[in-house]
């Protein structure tokens, strides 16, 4: 098994604290209502949602992945950090075995947030 690891930085005018609560904690009340056309659903099928949790995604119609299910390995709100990996589905390729992603926010000096992403692609 290989790991190909994948780091990325993106800055954005919105607060962390804001940005954390709309793209990890309310994503799967958001992400739905707002692409309807890519995401149908996002529903929990384990766990009572903290770490451990899985959850599956099922992608819309004329989307090239089907589902994909992921579980949460950490969420610390008070420190904007967020671990999860993808554990089955369209997504996987059925080339890789999982991908994890470790998502941080901090602050930047103008009042907005800097998210800070690894992704681990396990072949």
């Amino acid at each position: 098994m290989g790991v190909i690891t994948y780091e990325m930085e993106v800055t954005s005018s919105i607060p962390p604290a804001k940005m954390f609560k709309a793209f990890v904690l309310d994503v799967d009340n958001l992400i739905p209502k707002v692409i309807p056309q890519a995401i149908k659903c996002i529903e929990i099928i384990e766990g009572d949602g903290g770490p451990g949790i899985i959850k599956k995604i099922t992608f819309g119609e004329g989307s090239q992945s089907n589902y994909m299910k992921h579980r949460i390995d950490s969420l610390d709100k008070e420190n904007f950090t967020y671990c999860y990996t993808i554990i089955e589905g369209d997504a996987l390729m059925d080339t890789l075995e999982s991908i994890y992603y470790e998502v941080k926010l901090v602050a930047s000096p103008d009042g907005g947030s800097i998210c800070k992403n690894i992704s681990k692609y396990h072949t």
